[in-house]
């Protein structure tokens, strides 16, 4: 029996293919193919950066769905079936929006592949594949299984490994799909398991990729002892009010954090009340202590804003950038709020009726990527695209890169970290410019 995985690309620009040159590991995929019983040849295909071979023979197609990856999951799981082969797609989007990933497969895998992944094996192997496996979230990698790793090889990965502590999120956050997919829990693997896995491979610089690393401090104060004998650098995803806690910093630092993703979201106190923000709660008045824990310890921080809140303006995302620039994040994401299926903002704008593309953006023809899927309230969908793609402009402008290189807290603490400022923040410069405006699926 043979297993093929696919990882889908977002789509295609209007002139060119698309190949994207930031690409990590799809994690999630050598998962599977670490829970896959070893007689059992598996391929591993990713169309960021490689032609599917639709048809080379296999027995079951598995494919790992993210909403701005639908559109182009469907068109490969579709290319497939046509083909007579098994398709079973799984992931996030698929478990909010079961029903229509149904029409594009033979079976859908929703929640966690951990508890049923055995089971859907076996159904294969006897041709009695179900129509729907449902698998609870929970802790991840179960059984101490590790991901298939020697599958990335080849494949120009970023030379970064990624592995997961936890999953899920204590907090709320109305925009957030994360919250609803895991019910505000947070699932910790044993630290022992960690440190075999990340003994196991041969990288020093890992990227845990974690929902909210440290949604509980206490495991990750457990977790960064247990890093510091390792003597590795790594950076995860944190919500902001870990800066709060000034002693679990210093451990962060010890354990070699570079830094991490944080959601600012907004610079406007009556736009995080509106997202639940609960970690930002304090403020713009609060940010400055917050920046200065983060800068005191050297953390290069990518800052993540969402933008088009109902209290936002052209004039606020204007000074949401200088906010940034004055800040000297190391990297910063500038995105419009997304209405992703099943969250509460999504369902608030349906009830008023401010949903654009026939309220599925992800599959619209017509959608674009940066472009906004909703009627904001203060300035038109086309204005805030064009406000947020200025605020990417001008922050991965050279003059704003040779100004935010100049903090020396972060960026000059040694030469490695001054050669990966440069190294990434013109991969991310350079990405910023090849995305904007793509369309989803390549057909």
């Amino acid at each position: 029996m043979k297993l093929t995985l696919i990882k889908p690309t977002i789509g295609r620009c209007e002139h060119s293919l698309y190949v994207d040159e930031g690409r990590m590991e799809p994690l999630s995929l050598g998962i599977l193919a670490g829970l896959t019983p070893p007689d059992i040849e598996v391929a591993l295909y990713d169309d960021r950066i490689e032609v599917i071979p639709f048809d080379e023979p296999t027995n079951l197609v598995a494919i790992t769905v993210e909403t701005y990856t639908a559109r182009r999951a469907y068109e490969i799981a579709d290319q497939y079936r046509n083909r007579g082969v098994l398709v079973i797609l799984g992931g996030m989007h698929v478990a909010l929006l079961p029903d229509e990933a149904k029409r594009h497969s033979d079976s859908v895998l929703i929640g966690d592949a951990e508890t049923i992944w055995e089971q859907v094996i076996a159904d294969t192997r006897k041709g009695k594949l179900q129509a729907s496996y449902y698998g609870p979230p929970g802790i991840a990698q179960i059984n101490k299984v590790q991901p298939r790793r020697d599958l990335y090889k080849g494949k120009g990965y970023l030379p970064v490994s990624l592995l997961q502590f936890s999953r899920g999120c204590q907090y709320d956050c109305s925009f957030c799909a994360v919250s609803q997919y895991f019910d505000r829990k947070h699932h910790l693997r044993r630290i022992d398991e960690v440190v075999a896995e990340i003994e196991a491979q041969n990288r020093k610089f890992l990227f845990f990729v974690d929902d909210n690393i440290a949604s509980d401090q206490a495991a990750l104060e457990e977790l960064c002892h247990a890093l510091i004998p390792l003597k590795v650098n790594w950076i995860s995803q944190a919500s902001l009010d870990v800066t709060r806690n000034r002693k679990l910093m210093a451990l962060m630092e010890k354990s070699g954090c570079w830094g991490n993703v944080m959601g600012f979201e907004s610079i406007t106190e009556a736009s995080l009340s509106d997202a639940k923000k609960m970690p930002n709660m304090t403020g713009l008045s609060g940010y400055e202590q917050e920046i200065a824990a983060l800068r005191d310890h050297g953390m290069q921080t990518w800052a993540a804003f969402t933008l088009g809140y109902d209290h936002d303006t052209v004039e606020s995302i204007q000074a949401t950038i200088e906010f940034a620039l004055r800040s000297k994040f190391t990297f910063a994401a500038y995105n419009i709020l997304m209405p992703y299926p099943g969250t509460p903002f999504y369902s608030m704008l349906a009830q008023q009726n401010r949903l654009l593309y026939d309220g599925k953006w992800w599959l619209h023809p017509e959608y674009r990527f940066n472009q906004a899927a909703f009627i904001p309230s203060l300035m038109s969908p086309e204005e805030l695209t064009a406000a947020c793609h200025a605020a990417r402009t001008r922050f991965n402008k050279v003059a704003s890169l040779v100004q935010r290189f100049s903090d020396r807290k972060t960026n000059f603490r040694t030469l490695t970290r001054a050669i990966s400022f440069w190294k990434y923040s013109l991969l991310f410069r350079k990405e910023v410019y090849k995305k904007h405006g793509m369309r989803f699926g390549l057909r």
